[in-house]
């Protein structure tokens, strides 16, 4: 074993292996003995493609080249594509027209030519059981006001024009119709809340032509979010609500709301994106679901009338789409401590799993895999929060006797979010090179109760910060790293709480801002409507709260700026503009701070070239070496640090 400075560690988890040799998977279905599953390609520009596994164990791209199965619904998308028998549905990204492929055939439109440039955008479909019908979230933009959100009914072959079923509300989704085709539920709400804040669970009567009549409101409101309502084969309507602090399963029988399996647990999430399903039917009443208990992920089964969850033995940690087929299997995206994210087909009576693929087809050695360690520590007002540690792993290294390993913070985004353990070539990315990484569950996070969620209720860019800081003390204080050499780093909304933890401490030394606001005020202006309103629940309505956006805002405040950043931006970003990054650079430059500014054509929020995927990780790692003198062990594209 050699001896070399942290940081400095010769790695076989390159840049080049996680730019090019890992895709993302999503949006998993199942019918049939046909799974299906969402991969999105680095390789190809990030191109999403629907692939399909046979019941023969032939794997094929179900969506043909030129394709990109890619909704702009709420900017982040999600429920992109329908399948039907040998019939898959598709919102295509370059039009965002809904689009329609029998087996063999070319995709040809069903919805019509916007009259402006993705005017009219569709997410979350779905077809009534005579296969005459799609249901399906609309987003309308006409280029001057704010977009507008409704449920629509259309026919499937394209012909007609389409009906609104339901608006006035703000924001629409989970349009989910009953095995009889008689009736649908779905769910709504309102600004300024976001879908796990108050959620409205919608019932109402469907009609062979796509109307629907009797609409009422049958769960969630004020201090109740509603998640993923489902229909089960026998016609019972499920759905996922928080009403007792902790998101469980209920289901309607008649007039009267039953819990399926109440647990101080989560059996939802937080609904980023639409096509989510946290619990899926897997025949004889059964109900497989993921939920997090004590910040941990498990895969469980709920058989009919028992009331309890029984936990299923497997080798994974993070859970995700799940979908059954009737037949006692399931399929849904797995991730365990070693394991990459994958697409699973698992038999729920036996536990016995198959991997179909997986998010990187690269073997790596567990002798360079960090495990993720759950921690608690205690932070500000006596409370205590969450976090996974991985501390430096690499067999061929050690450091410096006497020497500790720096440490990067990751602040995940949302920031009503949560990050998992499962295996993340991102993370041991670092980790193999002698980093220490702990990635924080700050308070607000989902998957520990409702209560927990809501300490960031007013206070983002406070709660969010101190547990950020007290991870970091944390660990130094445990004499696991070096408190002299702590970095932070994030994504959207884990770029604002880096950006604002470099501003207003000194804890850190370095941070890395990937696509990071410095301006909350102009978050209420100059971003989409998902989240438009976002900031009225974690900094306070605006503009009557326009003292608290400033004096939370890092632009404002760059004279208390004392350490060297790297910033990263997509110059095509509708979420968080370029003009929240170059505000900050601008910023930098006046103040004389070192800096690198890193933007990218072509690149929305959150980065999906591979190209440029490699070259933001190579350059935090040379930045880092820059700032923590040491020289990394890659062979690196020099940064422009600008000092």
């Amino acid at each position: 074993m050699s001896v070399a400075p942290y940081g400095s560690w010769r790695s076989p988890i390159t840049s080049d292996l996680i730019a090019t040799g890992s895709i993302r998977l999503g949006e998993v279905s199942f019918q049939n003995g046909v799974v299906y599953w969402l991969e999105s390609r680095p390789t190809e520009e990030g191109r999403y493609v629907v692939m399909r596994r046979k019941a023969d164990g032939t794997i094929e791209d179900a969506t043909p080249p030129g394709t990109n199965a890619r909704t702009m619904v709420h900017e982040y998308g999600g429920g992109a594509y329908l399948v039907a028998g040998d019939t898959i549905f598709f919102t295509d990204w370059s039009d965002q027209r809904l689009y329609r492929r029998d087996r063999g055939d070319d995709p040809w439109p069903i919805t019509p030519q916007p009259e402006i440039p993705y005017g009219l955008r569709y997410a979350d479909a779905r077809l009534t059981p005579d296969g005459r019908t799609i249901v399906a979230v609309r987003e309308r933009h006409d280029g001057t006001h704010e977009a507008v959100n409704e449920l629509v009914s259309f026919a499937a072959d394209g012909s007609g024009s389409a009906r609104v079923i339901a608006a006035g509300r703000d924001f629409y989704s989970f349009p989910r119709v009953s095995p009889d085709g008689s009736q649908i539920a779905w769910t709504e709400w309102d600004h300024p809340n976001m879908p796990w804040d108050d959620v409205y669970l919608m019932l109402a009567d469907l009609a062979p032509d796509g109307s629907v009549a009797n609409p009422r409101h049958i769960a969630g409101g004020p201090g109740e979010s509603i998640f993923q309502p489902e229909w089960s084969p026998e016609g019972v309507l499920h759905f996922v609500s928080d009403r007792t602090g902790w998101w469980n399963i209920y289901r309607l029988d008649g007039d009267t709301i039953t819990p399926v399996a109440p647990l101080e647990a989560e059996f939802g999430t937080t609904q980023w994106v639409f096509g989510m399903s946290q619990y899926t039917f897997v025949g004889g009443g059964r109900i497989a679901c993921a939920y997090t208990q004590h910040g941990e992920e498990r895969l469980g089964v709920i058989e009919p009338g028992s009331g309890v969850v029984t936990p299923l033995d497997t080798p994974f940690n993070t859970f995700a789409y799940l979908a059954g087929d009737g037949s006692g299997r399931l399929a849904l995206l797995a991730g365990g401590a070693t394991l990459p994210m994958s697409v699973v087909l698992m038999d729920v009576r036996s536990g016995a799993y198959e991997t179909l693929r997986r998010s990187g087809d690269d073997a790596i050695d567990p002798a360079y895999i960090s495990v993720a360690q759950a921690i608690e520590f205690p932070t500000a007002n006596g409370l205590t929060a969450h976090a996974f540690y991985y501390p430096p792993v690499n067999p061929e290294f050690s450091g410096p006797q006497g020497e500790l390993p720096p440490l990067i913070v990751a602040s995940h985004g949302g920031p009503t979010g949560a990050t998992t353990p499962e295996l993340d070539l991102s993370t041991q990315f670092w980790t193999s090179r002698g980093f220490a990484v702990v990635d924080v569950n700050y308070g607000g996070s989902s998957g520990y109760g409702r209560e927990y969620r809501n300490r960031l209720r007013g206070n983002w860019g406070i709660v969010d910060i101190e547990d950020c800081v007290n991870a970091a003390k944390y660990l130094a204080g445990q004499g696991l790293v070096d408190g002299s050499r702590l970095a932070i780093h994030g994504g959207s909304a884990g770029g604002y709480t880096t950006l604002a933890a470099l501003t207003f401490t000194d804890v850190f030394s370095a941070g890395a801002s990937y696509y990071g606001i410095s301006d909350l005020e102009t978050m209420t202006t100059d971003t989409h409507k998902f989240e438009s309103r976002y900031l009225d629940g974690l900094v306070g309505p605006y503009p009557e709260a326009i003292e608290t956006y400033k004096a939370r805002s890092p632009i404002n405040h760059t004279d208390r700026l004392s350490c060297p950043m790297i910033i990263f931006q997509g110059l095509e970003d509708k979420v968080v503009p370029p003009s929240q990054a170059e505000v900050m650079v601008e910023a930098l430059k006046a103040k004389g701070l070192p800096y690198a500014y890193l933007p990218y054509e072509g690149e929305q929020h959150g980065f999906r070239k591979a190209e440029n995927i490699k070259r933001s990780l190579d350059a935090e790692l040379y930045f880092y070496g820059w700032v923590f003198n040491f020289t990394p062990a890659d062979e690196i594209e020099p940064v422009e640090i600008v000092h």
